[in-house]
């Protein structure tokens, strides 16, 4: 699957269940491994299961494969490895306490939303920028973002 058709989908699926702070890395440029890294954040251990359930579910159906789920009996922090992009879904204190944007924050992937009504996309522009981590709406059009 093509690395911007499967970004467009994880962030989708995790728009779909109200993940907050939804971030995209590129880091083709530090590991062989993955091109990129999605870092989001669920409030409850059950929101944190739902969204990586959700990632799950969609990249399936749109054609990828999962390599592998991590940390999905607790909740806290889970990985879904998408193969090309590995998912971080952590709820906020574990995420301000790992700092999972400082290791892989060198390259922010620019999120823009497509203009069409409904669910938002995602679209990637590889321009490294720090504007490019500016928060991605969500579909009501309240903030999921980081704030700068």
């Amino acid at each position: 699957m093509d690395i911007r058709k499967l970004q467009r989908t994880i962030v989708d699926a995790l728009e779909d269940v109200k993940a907050q702070d939804i971030v995209v890395f590129n880091t083709e440029h530090l590991t062989s491994l993955f091109d990129r890294v999605i870092i989001a954040s669920g409030t409850s251990n059950r929101q944190t299961k739902a969204l990586a359930a959700s990632v799950r579910d969609k990249v399936k159906e749109a054609g990828g494969e999962i390599i592998a789920i991590e940390g999905e009996d607790v909740g806290e922090w889970v990985l879904v490895d998408c193969g090309d992009a590995v998912v971080h879904i952590m709820q906020p204190t574990l995420r301000q306490y790992y700092n999972l944007e400082e290791i892989w924050g060198g390259k922010p992937v620019r999120l823009r939303m497509a203009a069409k009504s409904g669910p938002a996309m995602a679209a990637a522009d590889d321009e490294e920028d720090e504007a490019a981590a500016a928060p991605v709406k969500a579909r009501a059009g309240r903030a999921t973002g980081r704030k700068a």
